[in-house]
């Protein structure tokens, strides 16, 4: 990979990722200085994780976008659309902690419900523009087969990501059953929103969280193609990585059991089971993943030479 350099990479995103890094460091202060708790976590938690997020988010579209080869003003402009909805949501998220009340699934007042609102259609727009953005890349220029396919399946793992948030805005079954009143849709599945949680993160501990097959996909995105530099990089110490068709091969595998971890993420979700507490269900399904990966990277790092002679 032989991006530009960053003071060339796109720079809508990029003051985006700057004002991101701002962002979680006033948050970072805000849990420190303030002592206020909302459903069950410091209230500046949310602002904070959404920052680190969307600069990690920001950083990577940037880079990306420096291998772009085609339609430049149509990347251009989507990357721009990608950082003005994602500046839109913060502001939501950080004006709602100010006021000292929840920014998603809060449609207590008219006011709240209309920054509810806001956010679905900024996430939407960001929605579309990301899967737009990754039609305009896959025709880029890269260094190699690998590079390409690493960018190009990180790009789609993490749209998957993104729109599984859907599942979160849907209202549950106990508001439906109920009526909704000041609340619709919740992170978590078969207990309330703001129960025992892990650390940072704040992922139920008694149920199942939705949140984490949206992290797990979204970050798809850097994991990919960060796999890819680490495989480059370890090539010279194992020589058959120097293999180019080799390490494509890897990022196949690597993807194939990304999509199988993000599949038994959800599916542990929506049966209410904590990511702390799999059943034996889970757990097989996880070892059969773990077993298919192996089996299947101890083939990939079979050398192309060795392949064609078998042939």
């Amino acid at each position: 990979m032989d991006p530009r350099s960053m003071r060339e990479w796109h720079r809508p995103l990029m003051l985006f990722a700057a004002a991101m890094a701002g962002t979680a460091v006033f948050a970072a202060a805000g849990l420190v200085l303030d002592d206020r708790v909302l459903l069950g976590a410091p209230i500046w938690l949310k602002p904070f994780k959404f920052a680190v997020s969307f600069l990690a988010y920001a950083l990577t579209w940037a880079w990306m976008l420096s291998f772009q080869s085609r339609w430049p003003r149509l990347g251009w402009w989507t990357g721009t659309v990608i950082a003005a909805a994602g500046t839109i949501e913060m502001i939501a998220i950080v004006g709602q902690v100010v006021r000292g009340t929840r920014s998603h699934f809060n449609v207590g007042t008219e006011f709240d419900s209309l920054v509810f609102d806001l956010m679905g259609a900024t996430i939407s727009v960001l929605l579309v523009a990301h899967f737009l953005l990754g039609a305009v890349l896959l025709a880029g220029k890269y260094a190699d087969r690998a590079s390409a396919t690493a960018i190009r399946l990180g790009m789609l793992l993490s749209g998957v990501g993104l729109a599984l948030g859907v599942l979160m805005v849907l209202p549950t079954a106990n508001q439906l059953a109920t009526g909704i009143t000041d609340t619709v849709g919740a992170h978590s599945v078969g207990v309330p929103d703001g129960g025992p949680g892990l650390p940072v993160t704040g992922w139920s501990t008694t149920g199942g969280d939705l949140r984490i097959p949206h992290f797990v996909g979204m970050h798809a995105l850097q994991v990919l193609p960060l796999l890819l530099i680490a495989l480059t990089a370890a090539a010279r110490r194992v020589p058959v990585l120097g293999d180019g068709e080799v390490r494509r091969r890897l990022i196949w595998v690597a993807a194939g059991a990304y999509t199988g971890l993000l599949g038994l993420v959800t599916w542990q979700a929506l049966r209410g089971q904590p990511l702390t507490d799999p059943d034996a269900l889970t757990l097989g399904a996880f070892a059969l993943l773990v077993l298919g990966t192996a089996l299947a990277t101890g083939k990939a790092l079979v050398p192309q030479r060795v392949l064609e002679h078998q042939r």
